[in-house]
This record gives C-alpha cells, structure tokens and sequence, in this order.
C-alpha cells in the first residue's frame, strides 16, 4: 500500500544508478565472506566504536559516486558523528575522485527488525545523504538493500527503494513536510519477516512495500551511511558544484531493534 504522501518516480536507467553502497564492498572486500549476526543496540555517538563500526578509508566506489571514502571524513564531537564532503588532499588522496567524503558500516550484519536514524541532511544539488541496509558478494551473499536517500537538490522529499538478489527498481519518493537539511528529524525502515517492509519518518508511516513489486530482500545486511555527490547521474540528482566549503551530513543516532 502506499501512503497519500508517496508517488511513484523512475530516475535514470537502473545501469546507470548502482544504488548508495552496491560497489563499496565489491571494491574493498573483507578479509573472509563470515560474518556475524548482530543483536538490537543503541548508538549515541560519543565517539567511534570501531568495536561496533568502520570508517570507510582508501578506496573509492566508482561508477556514479564522485568521491574517495576517507576515514578522517567521519567524525564524532559532542554526541554527533558527522561526515563531510569536501576537497581535502585530493585528487591524490581520494582515490583520483575531485572529492572526499565519510562512509560508515557496521562490522556485523543484522536481520529482520526496525533500524532507525535520526539525522539532519545535506542541501546541495548533485549531493546524496543516504541511511540503508546492505549486504554483497563481499559477505558471501548476493546483493541485497534497503534504502532511505535524501536528495540534496530537494530537501523536503525522501526517496526510498530496496534491491533484491541485485534487482531494483523499486523507488518511491516520499513529500516529508518540512525540509531535512533544516535541522534532525528521526527515519526508521521497519523490516518483517512476513513480508513487508515499512518506512517512517519522525514516527509517522509514510510508505510500505509487500513485495507485489517484486521479491523482498531476506539476508542480513550491514547498517551504513554515506554522503556523496554523484556525476554522470545529472537527470536524478542534479548537477554538483563544491561551494568552497565543507558539506557536513549529521547523525545523532541509530538504533536497531531486532525482531
């Protein structure tokens, strides 16, 4: 069913959009496909739990994303873990891409359950702050994601979509009703295992998918975010231009709730 709220958008072709973190881990693999199965947890962010956590660091995801992943990207002050977008030390120290940017991952994976975020977004056209669920070859498993996107060129929407076994196509774009990037507000996609998944902003229902659209993801996947800006994707996006100062995307927390 879908909310009043939502209505249907098709961006460019599905070659050109690999979605926030398709080529991530196919770029930088872990060092064996085992993984864990994580428990419900909350995090506010005092500082990093590598524990818990992975900056993303030394690699770029190519295709779509116009960045190199930098660890010193992502940072932690005052109960916020922030991610900036800017040009420091590239193209050299960017993995060749113009601009720098953080990705953070969970070390384990984690199944059916309510993930949920609340986070102030980036307004810039060409910009993508993006809190998704993701597995891949990497973990030993086919692709499979949920996505919450929040496009910098329009602020007061939220774009959401999941990838089943590598197949999309999926996207509905959600009238938030305020404008993200203004100040936090709280997403949550809630993942069941008969069938549904539902997406919430600030505690409201605002889509849901059944799977009469196709297959509906059943792996466990990594909880991520990430902040980029994309290129050779104008007609979804936008077309980025740096502003000559840093782009900060803010977290306050995530919390996972497994059920």
């Amino acid at each position: 069913m879908h909310s009043p709220t939502t209505s249907r958008r098709f961006p460019a072709p599905r070659w050109l959009l690999a979605p926030l973190a398709a080529l991530a881990l196919i770029f930088q693999p872990m060092t064996t496909p085992a993984y864990a199965v994580g428990g419900s947890f909350t995090d506010t962010f005092d500082s990093h739990d590598s524990g818990r956590w992975s900056k993303a660091d030394g690699w770029s995801n190519g295709s779509m994303f116009n960045v190199g992943w930098r660890a010193d990207h992502t940072w932690f002050n005052g109960g916020v873990m922030g991610q900036n977008l800017d040009v420091a030390t590239c193209p050299a120290g960017c993995s060749g891409k113009p601009y720098a940017s953080g990705e953070y991952r969970t070390n384990d994976l984690y199944s059916y359950g309510r993930f949920e975020a609340r986070l102030q977004a980036v307004k810039r056209e060409g910009v993508v702050t993006g809190f998704f669920t993701y597995t891949g070859p990497s973990d030993g498993q086919p692709w499979d994601e949920i996505d919450v996107e929040i496009l910098g060129k329009n602020t007061t929407q939220m774009q959401t979509n999941y990838f089943t076994d590598g197949v999309g196509g999926h996207e509905t774009v959600i009238d938030l009703g305020f404008d993200a990037a203004a100040g936090y507000h709280d997403y949550a996609i809630e993942w069941w295992n008969q069938g549904t998944i539902n997406w919430f902003v600030d505690g409201r229902l605002v889509h849901q998918e059944n799977g009469s659209r196709g297959p509906l993801p059943t792996r466990p996947m990594r909880i991520m975010t990430n902040l980029w800006p994309g290129i050779g994707v104008d007609d979804w996006l936008g077309r980025f231009t740096y502003p000559g100062t840093p782009l900060t995307a803010r977290y306050d927390w995530i919390t996972y709730t497994k059920y």
